[in-house]
């Protein structure tokens, strides 16, 4: 692990069973406090832990991001000096790491990882007012009457997976052949869950997506737990068959949900795949290769590569910052979002004489219709509610490509509901 106050901006990665370290900028000591003209950033990054195989490329998106922003000018004319550290997906040392970023580093807002960190830590974050920008994009941290601090540039979780299925029910069950004599015969969808039970990112959107699957009329089989590292899933796939479902979510990152994708056909599982953002992705094609064929999933950003606004700066800072890192993915595009949001902020706050925590929060929380390229839809934030979009695009994996399926409009398509779903 890199210790907290080292290198200014680094990352750790861990491949097998070599560590590489990419690292710039000078040594600071442990009570290093940052100099006139620079402004202090926190990070909290899983490079070792469960959710590595998507949190490695995350942590070097950040890196390559903030680097950008200093060599193009900065922030009005100040350097961001960036404190990254891996936590290994371990909520005690999440914690930790924030309190010395807040009591040592004196940052001015932290650039977070996961669902449990994230929500432990939201009160405290509120009440130091030090905005958290995360890569969790959890229902829950969206409601500003309760965690008014917390923010991302995607949508959440909750809205992903109601948007999913949403998409899925109008796109395959009520148009595809396979189907056709169960729908004529008056039969229900069946879906069921294959996630983490004890994983807050994991669980975070089932209750909105239960709900969500009944009002849409369909039937909820059993629940499967996996974990994270999961090798093996032949026991939940079983589990799953005897329901019979027409479609499984899968609620893990792309490791665990390529091996339950992978035993659900070998296991001869009839049903169609619902990933989530996470778990969605170039790694889960690398690691399905055919059988990742019809796979459904949502992406929050463009892929890593795609021809639109911003790609540019992205693959040529990945190329002069961290050309080691030869596999880029969506993940560095999800990073380079959170970054650019912030990005934004910094720069309003500082124009407004308002460098702080609560001047970057009245930032965030004045942008409408804000447009940061990289496929990301316009981003409104208020006071009252800190769901940035709702809008979500829907991919389908078809000859080795990600192909749109649907783009997908909660707030347009269920005007009624979209204020109550606030928060969870």
């Amino acid at each position: 692990m890199i210790k907290p106050g080292g290198v200014a901006i680094t990352i750790l990665a861990l491949v097998a069973t070599l560590v590489l370290v990419i690292g710039c900028g000078p040594q600071a000591t442990p009570a290093a406090r940052a100099p006139a003209g620079e402004i202090p950033i926190g990070a909290i990054m899983d490079t070792t832990g469960p959710t590595s195989d998507v949190g490695k490329d995350y942590a070097a998106g950040i890196q390559d991001a903030i680097r950008w922003i200093n060599d193009h000018g900065g922030v009005n004319g100040k350097r961001i000096r960036l404190i990254l550290n891996d936590y290994g997906y371990r909520v005690p040392e999440a914690i930790t790491l924030y309190k010395r970023y807040r009591d040592i580093d004196k940052v001015v807002a932290v650039l977070g990882w996961g669902t449990g960190d994230t929500s432990a830590l939201a009160p405290t974050v509120a009440k130091d007012q030090i905005p958290y920008i995360s890569a969790s994009y959890s229902g829950e941290l969206t409601d500003p009457s309760k965690t008014p601090y917390n923010f991302f540039a995607a949508s959440d979780y909750s809205t992903n997976a109601r948007a999913a299925l949403l998409a899925w029910y109008e796109e395959v069950w009520l148009k595809d052949e396979r189907f056709k004599a169960e729908r004529e015969a008056g039969k229900k969808p069946r879906i069921v869950m294959f996630y983490s039970f004890p994983t807050p990112y994991s669980s975070a959107p089932i209750k909105a997506l239960k709900e969500f699957a009944q009002m849409l009329g369909f039937e909820i089989g059993p629940d499967q737990d996996i974990s994270l590292t999961a090798l093996d899933a032949k026991s939940q796939v079983l589990a799953a068959k005897e329901f019979n479902p027409h479609v499984i979510w899968h609620g893990n990152t792309t490791q665990s949900v390529a091996t339950a994708i992978r035993d659900a056909k070998a296991l001869g599982l009839q049903a169609d795949h619902l990933v989530n953002n996470w778990g969605f992705g170039e790694e889960l094609l690398r690691l399905l290769g055919p059988q990742a064929e019809g796979v459904i999933g949502i992406a929050v950003t463009a892929f890593y590569g795609e021809e639109v606004p911003g790609m540019d700066r992205v693959k040529e800072a990945a190329q002069k910052y961290n050309p080691a890192l030869k596999e880029r993915t969506i993940r560095t595009v999800q990073a380079w979002a959170n970054v650019m949001l912030l990005y934004e902020a910094l720069k309003k706050a500082d124009a407004a004489g308002q460098l702080n925590g609560p001047g970057i929060k009245a930032a965030i929380e004045s942008f409408q219709n804000l447009d940061i390229g990289l496929g990301v839809p316009s981003l409104t934030y208020t006071p009252d509610d800190h769901r940035p979009t709702s809008r979500v695009r829907i991919y389908i994996i078809r000859n080795g490509k990600f192909e749109l399926l649907k783009l997908v409009d909660l707030k347009e398509k269920f005007a009624d509901q979209w204020p109550k779903w606030k928060g969870y």
